[in-house]
């Protein structure tokens, strides 16, 4: 049986859609894994964090930050 704060997690993860890696972000934006992870603390990018204290990105979120901007 999860626990209160367990199961507001799971019900954010859920919402939030498909989840990319720390690796996989930094990856599209071409910057080091840390630098992806300064980016959510300092609240530029959001983050969940799995049971492990792994953070995990909405890919779609990142997405969109990613896309090019109509000029």
């Amino acid at each position: 049986m999860p626990t209160p704060r367990q199961a507001a997690q799971q019900q954010r993860l859920a919402e939030l859609g498909p989840f990319l890696k720390g690796s996989e972000v930094a990856a599209i934006f071409g910057v080091d894994r840390k630098t992806v992870g300064n980016w959510a603390r300092a609240g530029k990018l959001s983050s969940v964090r799995t049971p492990g204290g792994h953070r995990r990105y909405s890919e779609p979120e990142v997405r969109a930050l990613a896309a090019p901007t109509p000029a």
